[in-house]
């Protein structure tokens, strides 16, 4: 399940994605456009900043903004870098595999192997996802939701609708 942290972070970045290049925003009205703690959200903009997703400038004319474009920045990758692996136990992670100690026979355990392929299509769908699609995916709102869904099912459920 995604933390806090990573929620609040993903809402910050999509937020500095709305600024205009070059400008900055500050870490008050951040917090405030979405109801994020600002000492919260001043800890996360830092470890974003410490892993090369946001510049900070001091002073005058001060705050965050995107170090690059939110075209380049992958959701999957925001993720990881606040909350760690996308895989839901620690033997079906890529990066911080570690085996189960109860574990007799890993290849033929089913819960390794389904947790491999709820990984893998979590995975697919964030690093597919950058800062601007799922921004702009904010601001269509739910009716991007609803359309694909109708069509996915087909007509018969768009008349059940």
């Amino acid at each position: 399940m995604l933390t806090k942290k990573a929620k609040y972070g993903l809402k910050a970045m999509a937020y500095l994605a709305g600024v205009q290049p070059g400008q900055t925003a500050l870490v008050a009205d951040i917090a405030a456009a979405n109801q994020i703690p600002k000492k919260f959200l001043d800890a996360i903009l830092s470890e974003l900043r410490n892993a090369g997703y946001v510049h900070s400038k001091k002073g005058k004319g001060g705050g965050y903004m995107l170090a690059r474009a939110p075209s380049e920045i992958s959701v999957g990758n925001l993720i990881r870098t606040l909350d760690g692996p996308l895989a839901p136990i620690q033997c079906a992670s890529r990066r911080l595999y570690r085996r189960c100690e109860d574990c007799v026979d890993e290849t033929h355990c089913a819960v390794r192997l389904v947790m491999i392929e709820a990984r893998d299509a979590i995975a697919q769908v964030l690093d597919s996802t950058t800062l601007d699609q799922m921004r702009a995916l904010g601001e269509a709102g739910m009716a991007v939701i609803d359309g694909a869904a109708a069509k996915a099912a087909g007509p018969a459920a768009m008349d059940m609708a």
